[in-house]
């Protein structure tokens, strides 16, 4: 049974990373805006109510560098910039989403 022991470490490993990922503030709201298609900053700023533009910025940036978001630059006039998900970030969004909805059923007050 060694290998399920390591295969149980490596598992609990994914878990904690992703929730690091997932578990910081925006970056689900991000994650789920961009599910319904890219969008500009000030697109995503309006979509995810309270985020200050300097922390959707660093959010950006994070979930760019881990391959989650791609961000698009087009050449002007004027240049745009857009964000939409990667083939790795699609694949995340069905997972937010049940995990939002299994919130909503187990983790809000009832009365």
């Amino acid at each position: 049974m060694p290998e399920l022991e390591t295969d149980t470490r490596v598992c609990d490993s994914a878990i904690t990373l992703a929730f690091t990922v997932l578990g910081k503030r925006w970056n689900g709201m991000i994650l789920g805006v961009l599910g319904g298609g890219s969008a500009s900053f000030v697109g995503l700023r309006k979509a995810v109510s309270g985020i200050s533009d300097t922390v959707l910025s660093e959010r950006l940036s994070e979930l760019t560098e881990l391959g989650l978001v791609r961000r698009d630059v087009r050449e002007g006039p004027p240049i745009s910039v857009s964000y939409e998900l990667t083939p790795s970030g699609v694949e995340i969004v069905p997972t937010i989403q049940e995990l939002g909805v299994w919130a909503m059923r187990n983790l809000q007050p009832r009365d």
